[in-house]
């Protein structure tokens, strides 16, 4: 922890301050736990560019914000629906594609026959 007054760090058992003997009963602050998520945000990044790679970083970040109580959990989970977004238009649009390029070689395959 750390004093109120001068910022110094202290021990947790301590009754008064090393540095400025200030009582720590209340001049005292403790340190802040880090909650951040970077994974999280590595998988909102990437769900833009690499939709695969984006969805399975943001679920991994999004299962640590619930789990272990940490921030960016909201990212995560828009992570997580673009990139499903992303895999879903690829998938139509190959299947379009595929169907057209099926359409045209038959359309070819009848006039050669005539």
């Amino acid at each position: 922890m750390f004093c109120k007054n001068c910022g110094s760090s202290i021990d947790d058992k301590a009754v008064v301050c090393p540095k400025c003997g200030v009582p720590v009963g209340e001049g005292y602050v403790k340190k802040a736990t880090d909650k951040s998520n970077p994974i999280a945000i590595v998988g909102f990044i990437l769900s833009f560019f690499i939709a695969l790679a984006g969805l399975i970083c943001s679920i991994i970040g999004y299962n640590k914000a619930k789990n272990e109580n940490r921030d960016y959990g909201g990212l995560a989970l828009a992570g997580i629906i673009i990139s499903l977004i992303s895999i879903f238009l690829v998938i139509i649009i190959y299947a379009v594609s595929c169907n057209a390029l099926l359409s045209m070689a038959d359309y070819y395959s009848l006039i050669q026959i005539f």
